[in-house]
């Protein structure tokens, strides 16, 4: 293979032995793949960590770490649990395979090495990364719009990523699974991509909207909802797009749903927003005490716009950890 024709990807080859790190190099590289190598654990964690590798090559049994440890130590760490990992073993034993599924390995070789095997999995592993770094990259562009909307307005600086945090906050306190409070961050962030589709005399209309523009500014999570929909990581996040605006007595929009027919997720996103807006910087107020705005919310309670027990656990987070969500200004959403 030519210079001219190389292959895309930096493959780690982490191996105790000289004479399996020089072979394993030659064989990818020339393929074309850019190879860099690792003598043993500490070695090989310095490379992952910095930042360049798309795949490694990790040999089970290295000065510790061994391969393993490594393994296990890149899928713990969220800037580096999505590079895939092949563990190369001489051990043939059920449990050492047990042991490197447990660690997160996407695959196995087994030691001889089969050229066309290797070449094999690499290819497909390294497609597999190409397609993650692409669906990393489609989920930046939308965080990018979100920001967009919030720029927009010197009274919303900050608040996407304020709702990020309280929201994760509030659902740790609940005891969500990961993958729901994932869902959380990134809710936070995107709730209103949606507003894209808003015109700007509509969207920064200083005064009352007129009911033809409220019904505009009211598909705005239905719009969102829309964007994002062709991501399928982010089929927990189209429940808090679409429906962060419900309200607990079904009055709110878009799909008038009530009480726990709302999603969790959305109600927990919409108590951390109503008390981002109270806490922080108005045109027409300066930001109120945590206790003031918890006393609103309490009022609204009883209106039947919020779910109460949520409220009650927002307020025990804010008084356990002395949270006031926000130092920067923030205007409440339409």
């Amino acid at each position: 293979m030519h210079a001219s024709e190389a292959r895309e990807g930096i493959i780690l080859v982490a191996d105790d032995s000289e004479a399996n790190r020089e072979l394993l190099s030659a064989l990818l590289s020339a393929e074309g793949y850019q190879v860099v190598c690792a003598a043993d654990g500490p070695q090989a964690l310095d490379r992952v960590n910095s930042g360049l590798i798309d795949l490694a090559l990790l040999d089970v049994v290295m000065p510790r770490p061994t391969g393993f440890e490594v393994c296990l130590a890149m899928k713990s760490k969220p800037e580096t649990r999505l590079i895939p990992v092949v563990l190369f073993t001489s051990l043939n034993s059920d449990s050492d395979r047990i042991t490197g599924i447990k660690c997160g390995a996407d695959d196995f070789l087994n030691k001889p090495v089969n050229k066309q095997e290797l070449l094999a999995r690499v290819h497909s592993l390294l497609r597999l990364k190409q397609f993650t770094d692409e669906l990393d990259n489609a989920e930046t562009v939308l965080f990018s719009l979100a920001l967009t909307i919030e720029a927009k307005d010197p009274y919303t600086e900050g608040h996407c990523d304020r709702l990020s945090k309280y929201s994760v906050a509030l659902g740790e306190k609940l005891g969500l699974s990961e993958e729901l409070r994932v869902a959380l961050r990134r809710g936070g962030l995107v709730h209103d991509i949606g507003k894209l589709a808003v015109p700007e005399h509509i969207l920064l209309k200083p005064g009352p909207l007129t009911p033809e523009e409220r019904k505009i500014m009211e598909q705005h999570p239905i719009e969102g909802e829309r964007i994002c929909a062709p991501l399928r990581s982010f089929r927990h996040v189209l429940p808090i797009i679409r429906h962060h605006h419900e309200k607990w007595d079904g009055s709110g929009y878009p799909d008038g749903l009530k009480g726990e027919q709302i999603p969790l997720t959305a109600r927990i996103l919409q108590v951390t927003d109503i008390y981002d807006a109270l806490t922080t910087d108005r045109p027409y107020r300066k930001a109120l005490p945590s206790e003031e705005a918890l006393s609103i919310m309490r009022e609204e309670v009883g209106r039947g716009w919020w779910d109460g027990s949520l409220v009650d656990q927002l307020e025990l987070l804010v008084r356990e950890s002395g949270l006031q969500f926000a130092d920067a200004g923030a205007k409440s959403e339409r």
